[in-house]
């Protein structure tokens, strides 16, 4: 069972289907990456109430509403983890002329990385390459400069998952409004995300108990009920 984004093609479908086939594998199943975020999460999707997982991975956000069993409505966007990871560096080089790499960058959003208007205020010293000079230099960056580089990042994954409410059929959106939009994927642990979310979205929004391991957990629970998925 391989998960994928809930937009990929027909195309991009069969060429992940034939990797796999080579990789010596009898039986191939696709499945949409939000669904087996979603069931990783412990959502129970296969009733037919309304549940809204947002999934934020490495390469992808995956936004989608679920009802019994399947994507009701959904979004799938280029901006996640790694974008997040090149805004900061970007920022870091237009500011201060300053090259850091990408574990760098992974550091300053995991340490004092915050998207919450009222969040951390926190600092730390980075080092990284000159721009000017060519010699290793020491700088010292803050949180709110983390939120500046993020914003445009940030407000993206927003919209999506605003669009998706708007396109969300009414008896279902009452659902997520009860039970709230869940938040999976490694990005889902940049702190004060959930907090700015629900602001923008006025719907509770909850961090998924293990968000980094949420699609695996939910692919293996798929791959022993495949009498509940559906032939792709």
């Amino acid at each position: 069972l391989i998960c994928a984004p809930t937009n990929i093609t027909s195309v991009e479908k069969k060429a992940i289907q034939e990797a796999a086939e080579k990789c010596g594998a009898k039986e191939v199943f696709l499945e949409e990456e939000p669904k087996a975020a979603a069931v990783g999460a412990g959502m129970d999707i296969f009733q037919p109430s309304g549940n809204m997982v947002v999934d934020i991975g490495g390469g992808t956000t995956d936004v989608a509403v679920l009802s019994m069993g399947d994507i009701v409505t959904a979004s799938s966007i280029k901006i996640a983890g790694d974008k997040f990871d090149s805004a900061i560096m970007k920022y870091i080089k237009d500011k201060y002329k300053l090259l850091i790499g990408e574990r760098t960058s992974e550091d300053i959003k995991m340490k004092i990385g915050s998207v919450a208007p009222n969040g951390r205020q926190e600092e730390m010293d980075i080092r990284g390459r000159d721009m000017v000079s060519g010699l290793p230099l020491t700088i010292t960056i803050r949180s709110w400069e983390v939120r500046e580089a993020l914003w445009e990042s940030v407000t993206a994954i927003i919209a999506a998952a605003k669009a998706v409410l708007e396109r969300t059929p009414p008896e279902l959106a009452a659902d997520i409004i009860d039970r709230g939009v869940i938040l999976t994927g490694g990005g889902a642990l940049l702190h004060g995300l959930d907090q700015l979310m629900m602001d923008e979205l006025k719907v509770p929004v909850l961090i998924a108990e293990d968000p980094m391991h949420c699609v695996v957990k939910g692919t293996g629970i798929m791959l022993d009920n495949l009498d509940k998925i559906r032939r792709r």
